[in-house]
């Protein structure tokens, strides 16, 4: 139809071209033919104009035929030029299998106050079919040049519950100190309940002064840093990123960065980041003072390329809390006031922080990059030292009688029962994690492998890692994992569009008690069938976990 009209138009307008440009040459006005054909030019354009006018309205009347003719030619997640919305869904399923060996529980004697430990006998624990959702919204909204607020809201749930208890709760005491509640660094990480909670909320301002450098405040996106990202399959964090053998924990604070051009070092950067852990509240003269927990670091990335990346950092923290920021729930026997013993019955007890046990300083980093486009390596690895004071915690018993209650622990040591004395020993830990995959490209199959290990008193503030038994990179023994990860081909319609099966498998084999936890004096797992040894949480020997997940991007 479009070429008909434009055929007639032409046609029509020809017609009294020949007159004219006789006219023209014969009278000599050269001018006045010029000013006819500008004449001319005009009218054919006012007709393209109508032609396009109407197939406009010809769209509007059959939208869905116009959208299948004319596809967007990228995908793109942008809601406006200035907002962008995206997001993930997971369901995943896990079978845990837990060994737990001969031990004593930590006990108290209700009628003396003094230490009492409980002989159990060892054995299994498992959940064969623990189900979950998670939702992800994650929102990029520019305000103004060079400032923009990105947010990530995140749900994750148990099948069937709106409580952690098939995952938290077992019958008996706790397993693991980050795996014990919901808790600020871990809330939205591990399940809880269906409701929407921030999981990051922050504002950066770039450009600084005309200079490549930044400002972001708010609560940070410390979580999934390199190189988790190659087990999740999601692309690396940008310059918000920090390696999460190191930090894997929801902060609010603070980022300073600045990203110079150096020819030789393409995508150098460096930040300061600072957070706080736990807000200590208003100060009394009637109850001793707490302090604020607060967490420093310096992160240095000398070489970023998509098949290069080296990340380095040093972080510490400082008046470490005794118990999480929110308070640590547990278990106590409502007939003694003591803490339940396997099988006993028993009520939920928040113990909010009582003590600050000294500093931990950490320096560790990253090295990941791509071999011929299909193998992706990486290796890591950090130290740990602690800086503990004389201060203890879980002064819940008299074991000296005297009429008081007696500290238990302090950071990374036990305090003595019989005199209450708590050593002050520094101590240092270490952690590796090396691992790979490889991409199938034809097939959208990928195949990875993952080893770890951590020492005696290897600690790091990772309670939000993706794992269900504990934040497998705290671990005081070896974690083994394998997975195989098959894309669906299917066309991406939105910005980040992907969906995927994972199926994996991870073995902790435990070296040490009171992994993730830097409360007392780790203890080997083949001592404790010393009473000496007794433990508060349940100790594990070995552990498996089964996981089946499909995963869909936008």
């Amino acid at each position: 139809m479009r070429k008909v009209l434009l055929c007639l138009a032409a046609l029509f307008l020809l017609l009294p071209f020949q007159a004219f440009a006789e006219e023209a040459f014969a009278q000599g006005q050269a001018d006045e033919l010029r000013q006819k054909l500008n004449t001319l030019e005009e009218q054919m354009k006012a007709l393209q104009k109508q032609i396009e006018a109407l197939e406009k309205e010809k769209a509007v009347a059959a939208p869905e035929a116009a959208a299948v003719e004319e596809p967007p030619a990228e995908p793109t997640g942008a809601v406006a030029p200035w907002l962008e919305l995206g997001g993930d869904f997971r369901s995943r399923l896990d079978y845990l299998k837990g060994d737990v060996p001969d031990y004593f529980q930590f006990g108290v004697d209700p009628a003396t106050g003094g230490f009492l430990p409980t002989p159990v006998s060892g054995h299994d624990v498992k959940n064969e079919t623990l189900l979950t959702n998670r939702l992800g919204l994650n929102v990029k909204a520019r305000a103004t040049e060079d400032v923009q607020v990105k947010a990530r809201l995140l749900m994750y749930k148990i099948w069937g519950h709106e409580t952690a208890d098939p995952l938290m709760n077992s019958g008996e005491s706790p397993f693991f100190a980050d795996r014990v509640n919901p808790f600020d660094g871990s809330v939205t990480h591990v399940p809880q309940d269906a409701n929407l909670r921030v999981d990051y909320a922050y504002a950066t301002w770039s450009n600084v002064f005309g200079q490549p450098a930044w400002f972001s405040v708010g609560r940070r996106p410390s979580t999934g840093g390199a190189p988790s990202n190659i087990r999740q399959n999601k692309e690396k964090l940008g310059t918000a990123g920090i390696p999460n053998i190191l930090v894997d924990y929801a902060f609010d604070g603070l980022s300073i960065g600045y990203a110079p051009y150096i020819e030789a070092l393409p995508g150098a950067y460096a930040k300061f980041c600072y957070g706080r852990g736990f807000d200590a509240g208003w100060e009394s003269d009637s109850v001793p003072d707490l302090d604020d927990v607060d967490f420093v670091g310096l992160n240095i990335v000398p070489y970023d390329t998509e098949n290069l990346h080296i990340e380095l950092q040093y972080n510490a923290g400082f008046n470490i809390f005794d118990t999480m920021s929110d308070g640590f729930t547990m278990h106590v026997n409502p007939a003694t006031g003591l803490p339940a013993a396997p099988g006993e019955p028993f009520i939920e007890v928040t113990l909010p922080v009582s003590a600050n046990l000294g500093n931990i300083h950490w320096l560790g980093g990253v090295v990941m990059g791509k071999v011929k486009e299909n193998l992706n390596l990486f290796v890591s690895s950090a130290v740990s030292r602690t800086d503990p004071t004389s201060t203890s915690t879980f002064a819940f018993a008299d074991f000296t009688g005297d009429g008081i209650p007696d500290p238990v622990a302090g950071l990374l040591n036990d305090c003595d029962p019989t005199t209450g004395i708590c050593p002050t020993d520094e101590h240092t830990g270490y952690a590796i994690y090396v691992g790979g995959r490889y991409d199938i490209p034809a097939t959208g199959t990928k195949i990875g492998a993952e080893f770890n290990y951590g020492s005696k008193n290897w600690i790091s503030v990772i309670p939000a890692a993706d794992d269900l038994w504990t934040s497998k990179l705290g671990t005081r023994g070896k974690v083994y994992e394998l997975y195989v990860i098959q894309e669906l081909k299917k066309k991406p319609i939105s910005k980040l569009g992907k969906a995927f099966f994972r199926l994996g498998y991870q073995y902790y084999d435990f070296d040490y008690t009171g992994s993730n936890n830097w409360v007392g004096a780790p203890k080997k797992i083949d001592d404790l069938d010393n009473p000496m040894n007794a433990q508060f949480f349940t100790p594990i020997e070995k552990a498996q976990d089964v996981y089946l997940t499909f995963d869909v991007q936008f």
